[in-house]
């Protein structure tokens, strides 16, 4: 039955391309940063991740994701250093403070490989962010994201049952699939001292397929994605924290998606949590500080579509550099 699922694959990519063309990350609520330029350089540390996610495995050509991305604030003289030994001597290192203080810039970057089916995109961006104190406690930053995304389709991937009755698989085989596309996006984030409420708004391909080259004709088609993401951290302890938070997707024409996480948060060193994506996966996870230096985060998704009698479910692994 695999098999013959899996022979349709180059069906279910395509339909992947024009329903939801940017990358998920279940782990969004530990990196922002990829669902919102606007949270670069939160904290007072240049932060250094590298991630890898597997889809749905148990399919042939399953969506496979791996990004490396790097954001650091750009303040000469912040207010407050980040200072590892002043954290715990031995063990695993807290969680950085975040520092209000004065206005500051940040910078990141991103590089990134999303491989779906018989699709790959390979997308290289820089980012500029502007934090304001608009208060005591609470920061407003704005950022802005650009950078170029070459789209291809890989021919040697693509398995139907039938190529010469495929109107999808005809047209990008005569396009010559291969396109470079301008991609920018912007976003706007509201923080709080350590975070304890944030809440963001971003948008992604803004320009759409407006500035594209390379030798490839065919129309991928891009689609401005929106997202909004919130939340807030609740005291449960002297050393416990409990933070519900939400992720808002959309992409028009789909329907929008959900997602509810609620992470728990132990000396700021140790944590688990749980999400829900409406209709798609439930989602455990957890990770941890492993030493001043390193963190370490992993998710398992657990299909609840009608994809569940096929696929086993998705991993995620994130590691990330603390400097």
């Amino acid at each position: 039955m695999k098999k013959i699922f899996g022979s349709i694959i180059f069906t279910v990519s395509v339909g992947f391309v024009f329903s939801q063309q940017e990358p998920q990350f279940s782990q969004y609520l530990r990196n922002q940063y990829m669902v919102n330029p606007g949270a670069a350089g939160v904290y007072n540390l240049t932060d250094v991740t590298v991630s890898g996610r597997l889809q749905w495995l148990g399919f042939t050509n399953a969506p496979v994701t791996s990004y490396v991305s790097v954001s650091a604030p750009l303040s000469k003289k912040p207010r407050e250093r980040y200072n590892p030994s002043l954290r715990i001597s031995s063990g695993p290192i807290r969680t950085p403070e975040v520092v209000i203080g004065k206005l500051k810039h940040a910078i990141g970057g991103q590089l990134m490989s999303d491989q779906y089916g018989a699709f790959r995109k390979i997308n290289f961006s820089g980012t500029y962010a502007i934090h304001m104190p608009i208060s005591k406690k609470y920061y407003l930053s704005f950022g802005t994201r650009i950078g170029i995304s070459n789209n291809s389709f890989l021919q040697d991937r693509a398995i139907v049952l039938n190529p010469a009755s495929d109107p999808s698989y005809s047209a990008y085989i005569l396009n010559q699939s291969n396109k470079n596309i301008l991609s920018i996006g912007t976003g706007l984030y509201l923080y709080s001292k350590n975070q304890n409420v944030f809440f963001g708004i971003s948008a992604d391909q803004l320009t759409r397929g407006l500035i594209s080259f390379g030798p490839g004709t065919a129309n991928f088609d891009p689609k401005i994605h929106a997202n909004i993401t919130g939340g807030v951290k609740i005291p449960a302890g002297s050393d416990l924290t409990i933070t519900p938070a939400f992720l808002v997707k959309y992409m028009s024409p789909a329907p929008p998606t959900i997602e509810a996480t609620v992470q728990a948060e132990y000396m700021q060193s140790y944590w688990m949590g749980v999400s829900y994506r409406h209709t798609d996966a439930l989602v455990v996870m957890a990770g941890l500080n492993i030493s001043k230096r390193f963190k370490f985060g992993y998710s398992f998704d657990y299909s609840i579509s009608k994809f569940n009698i096929y696929a086993v479910g998705s991993h995620e692994l994130v590691l990330g550099i603390m400097l």
